[in-house]
């Protein structure tokens, strides 16, 4: 007889004190008002000795030492396997700095220290111990709300706005979990974009997906998250024609009230509750890396940027200095980066995180080629390392190619989407195949 599966849901708000540094558009950039609340949402799994943990935080993304200080001192407190916990940030602009990214501030410290961590810690001690037996059901529908913003301009530029003909995935995924008695538990929202309808904002918010988790709660009574899928390049398809709102709020408003639509429709179509067998598990990405530029090229290209400090301008005159920089050093390059991979899985769900801006189209070949029924791939996961593309977008160049080009001494080699996306579909087969033999 399988166990039974226990749930438990613990949510606090982590929202700043107004004067918080803000994530995402230039530093200097301080919240003036709170337009909705952020939380950190926390989905603890048991089931017999196995464990898992899930947290939706409300912010832009976390930088990875922030992440494992929460996971070291409360999987440690809890008993979960440090694999087994999983990170997710929904990517909004409009909240405090927690990844730290030169030419676009440092991280808040002292939000972090009093807020953040704090909060977010005792968001999963309310999950712990909160668990009860509960059951899940698998809904999906296409949505519309997101768009590939790598838009071509008559001269051949890309830049952000709309391209209806761009990769994106219109697949939203919800996961409901009922008691025994079918009473509403919780919800979890997966789906990729980019949370930045409001635009360059200065009113602390959710953005779009806050409108959305809102509208799903109290459609169904029970706690509701948002997850963030492959977002690297698919923003919010806005009625202006852009993907972000100007710093207007009510763009986030109204697109989120679509979203919510969109998501209490697939939601009431959720059926065949049932208790899965949870397993995480925990595998490697090894990602081949570019050698360095030569000291001449960097020393070149760095006295076009020396005088920049802010934003991309900002991340490559820092990126040239660091290059001259390790050339005197000593540095030795590498052939590739490894990193972890954690994946938790609920029956014949995967959840898989990525510490990336990751591409839509590698979420799709995930999915594709996996021979689990459902995949979820999450971007922003354990980690913040930039953005990560596909090779066929590269040579297109924009926005994010640079700044992937540029986020290290050593950028990772052009074909790195083929190798992340056979490394992961290793690790869920490999994680399968555990599974099957316990």
């Amino acid at each position: 007889m399988k166990e039974k599966l226990l749930l438990g849901v613990g949510r606090k708000k982590i929202t700043p004190k107004i004067g918080a540094c803000l994530y995402g558009y230039r530093p200097g950039l301080v919240s003036t008002a709170v337009n909705d609340d952020l939380t950190s949402t926390a989905f603890y799994f048991k089931q017999g000795n196995a464990s898992a943990l899930l947290v939706s935080v409300t912010v832009g993304s976390v930088r990875e030492d922030i992440t494992e200080d929460i996971f070291s001192r409360a999987c440690k407190k809890h008993g979960i396997p440090t694999y087994a916990a999983i990170m997710n940030s929904i990517h909004t602009h409009s909240a405090p700095n927690v990844t730290g990214t030169y030419g676009w501030g440092d991280v808040d410290r002292e939000y972090c220290d009093e807020i953040f961590i704090p909060e977010t810690l005792a968001a999963i001690d309310e999950a712990v111990k909160n668990a009860r037996p509960a059951r899940m059901a698998i809904a999906s529908g296409e949505s519309l709300i997101g768009v590939n913003r790598r838009q071509t301009s008559p001269c051949g530029k890309i830049d952000f706005g709309q391209d209806p003909a761009g990769v994106f995935d219109p697949q939203m995924t919800i996961l409901s979990f009922c008691d025994d008695e079918e009473r509403p538990i919780a919800n979890i929202i997966h789906y990729g974009a980019h949370a930045t309808a409001a635009g360059k904002n200065t009113e602390i918010s959710r953005d779009w997906p806050g409108v959305m988790i809102d509208m799903l709660e109290e459609h169904t009574g029970a706690v509701t998250a948002f997850i963030n899928g492959p977002e690297g390049d698919v923003g919010p398809r806005l009625s202006n024609g852009e993907t972000t709102g100007g710093g207007d709020i009510g763009y986030a408003i109204r697109h989120g009230e679509w979203a919510g639509r969109d998501a209490i429709r697939i939601y009431d179509t959720a059926e065949g509750y049932h208790v899965p067998r949870l397993f995480a598990y925990e595998g490697k990405l090894d990602i081949p890396l570019m050698p360095r530029i030569s000291l001449e090229e960097a020393r070149r290209e760095h006295e076009k940027f020396k005088d920049f400090t802010v934003n991309s301008k900002g991340q490559l005159e820092k990126y040239y200095r660091d290059v001259i920089d390790s050339y005197g050093r000593g540095y030795t390059d590498v052939s590739c980066r490894t990193i972890n991979q954690s994946i938790i899985i609920l029956g014949d769900l995967a959840i898989v995180a990525f510490p990336f801006e990751l591409f839509s189209e590698i979420g799709l070949n995930v999915k594709k080629e996996s021979r689990f029924a459902h995949v979820l791939s999450l971007s922003n996961s354990n980690g913040s390392m930039g953005y990560l593309s596909t090779e066929r977008e590269i040579i297109r160049g924009g926005y994010e190619i640079t700044m992937a080009r540029t986020s290290s001494i050593q950028a990772y080699a052009p074909d790195a989407d083929r190798h992340i996306t056979i490394g992961t579909l290793k690790n869920l087969k490999s994680a399968e195949d555990t599974l099957c033999t316990e």
